[in-house]
């Protein structure tokens, strides 16, 4: 019987190759070592074994103590983790949950019901607890006394929570005769009943008490000896999910939105149509920016770097005007603050009756508009981004400031800045040209146009002029570039000509070109990055802040 359990050696089909191994590498020495290992294995498997059963009973004499001492509080039906069979939509109670963010005086003396996340907790004895519970971006402070509704055991439930679990608060909304430091919301809930929905993990990857930690507060403390955790960036990024839960980054991502929503609707407010356009195509929608290349069926293709050419061919298709909000995908190694490989872009297209400055007129009202209601209808979601990354709010004009590229050239070379006047402007030369605007015109959102035709992209149209320029341009915020536009070339022959001197296969984009042999409207757009208009606005260092899982060259998790 043993002879069919046991694992014969396998056959040796080559004794001599095996006889001629050098020492260390003959079949004895092997088998030797395959035996050790198993041993090892088998060892290491016993004490892992002995280990999760330690863990086991642990957990369940843990379990059964909380249990016995559950029964022997008559108020245990006031707290306690919620059983999972509760969780799976068994039934619909009629109550209501209100916002923590919606707690204020008018509500005193009356019983809400909360949920939230368990922020901090802290005991004060075996009678008192103090539970601060946050959703969002508003925190609010729960207090448990002892009480007829309140026992020492739910007390000591409280302080044992872990932090970021899930819960929900009961209790009766007072308000404090001093004000309360910590939290947003200046009334607290005397806690009747509290009920953990889910439990967090006791050790997080990051405590979101020093992510939400400002650099001045950090600097503050170094200041007095004391050294507060400061979470860097890719600590943050590899934790995003626990990141994302900050006051601050609630924030960001709700004023994202907003600037999303103020974009659609005052474009159709202004009669544009919402389309959606290809992402995988044959070939490269710009010229001078790497793509992301991939195999189509057998084809070769790429991810779209913008939807340019395909709003091009809508115009062409009588819409008129058009507007998109879509992903975008450059294959650049750009290792700065400001570049992704992805990123969400907001895109317009519209015919043009007379002038390029018609969509220029568009830019100012769209983002004075934007602006205008960032600033009066968003204030807690600005108030909490600056308690953590203060900035100054933008100052823009109502009548947006317009400087030709030359202008903009000969005010670098007054203050002793270089630029070839026929060359693009450096992220540096962008800086200094932005200081300078704001020194002399008080405003850190302009627009630059009749940039030099030979750094705009094929389909730009040339000056009527001065065929060294073209009828493009970019706006700015705070010394940055948000936007790039202008007018397009609509004549076929002129658009092949122009693809073919920036070294585009004009193949690969034979049905663009042909979409302008059946008539096409002169036309001209622009398109906007909808992280960079977030993290300019709000005076934020790295865009990395304003994309939620940010996809840049050396990161494509989380």
């Amino acid at each position: 019987m043993a002879s069919v359990t046991e694992n014969p050696p396998p056959a040796v089909k080559n004794p001599a190759k095996v006889e001629d191994k050098p020492a260390g590498e003959g079949s004895a020495e092997s088998s030797e070592s395959k035996g050790a290992s198993k041993k090892q294995a088998k060892k290491d498997a016993m004490k892992a074994e002995k280990l999760r059963r330690k863990q086991e009973e642990a957990s369940a004499a843990a379990a059964a103590a909380a249990s016995k001492e559950t029964e022997a509080d008559p108020l245990a039906g006031n707290y306690g983790d919620v059983p999972m069979e509760e969780l799976q939509s068994k039934a619909i109670s009629g109550r209501i949950w209100i916002e923590v963010g919606l707690l204020d005086s008018k509500l005193a003396n009356g019983t809400v019901l909360i949920r939230g996340v368990a922020q901090t907790m802290r005991g004060v004895g075996k009678k008192m607890a103090f539970l601060v519970v946050r959703q969002f971006t508003a925190t609010v402070q729960c207090v448990l006394t002892t009480d007829e509704l309140v026992s020492t055991q739910m007390v000591k439930y409280a302080t044992s929570l872990s932090r970021e679990s899930i819960v929900d608060v009961e209790g009766v909304v007072t308000v404090p005769t001093e004000p309360i430091k910590g939290t947003t919301q200046q009334v607290e809930i005397q806690v009747r009943k509290l009920y953990c929905i889910n439990r967090a993990v006791p050790n997080l990857p990051i405590n979101i008490e020093d992510a939400a930690r400002s650099e001045e507060e950090i600097k503050e403390a170094e200041k007095t000896g004391e050294k507060l955790v400061r979470v860097n960036q890719d600590t943050r990024l590899n934790n995003r999910v626990l990141d994302l839960r900050t006051p601050a980054n609630q924030a960001i991502f709700r004023l994202q939105c907003s600037v999303e929503n103020i974009f659609r609707d005052f474009l159709r407010s202004e009669d544009f149509v919402g389309i959606h356009t290809p992402k995988l195509i044959a070939g490269a929608s710009e010229g001078g920016a790497s793509v992301f290349k991939l195999d189509y069926k057998g084809q070769p293709a790429c991810l779209a770097q913008s939807p340019q050419l395909y709003k091009q061919m809508v115009i062409c298709a009588g819409f008129g005007r058009v507007f998109e909000v879509g992903p975008v995908f450059r294959a650049e190694d750009s290792y700065t603050h400001r570049h992704l490989c992805e990123f969400v872009g907001l895109d317009v297209e519209m015919e043009i009756k007379e002038h390029y400055f018609e969509v220029l007129d568009i830019v100012d009202r769209l983002f004075v508009t934007m602006f205008d209601y960032l600033n009066d209808k968003c204030k807690k979601l600005l108030d909490a981004i600056n308690r953590q990354f203060p900035f100054k709010p933008l100052k823009y004009l109502r009548k947006t400031l317009r400087l030709t590229f030359e202008e903009g050239v000969k005010m670098l070379k007054e203050a002793g800045v270089e630029v070839d006047p026929f060359g693009d402007l450096n992220t540096e030369a962008e800086r200094q040209l932005g200081r300078l605007v704001l020194e002399k015109y008080e405003t850190e959102f302009y627009i630059l146009h009749r940039y030099p035709l030979a750094v705009r992209p094929f389909y730009t149209m040339p000056c009527p002029d001065n065929p060294l320029y073209s009828n493009s341009f970019d706006v700015f915020i705070r010394g940055e570039e948000i936007i790039s536009g202008a007018q397009r070339v609509n004549i076929a022959d002129l658009l092949t000509s122009r693809a073919e001197a920036c070294g585009i296969d004009v193949s690969t984009i034979s049905a663009y070109v042909n979409s302008f042999r059946y008539g096409a409207c002169p036309h001209g757009g622009f398109g906007v990055g909808l992280e960079r208009v977030v993290m300019l606005f709000c005076g934020l260092s790295n865009i990395r802040q304003t994309s939620l899982f940010p996809r840049d060259p050396q990161r494509l998790v989380p």
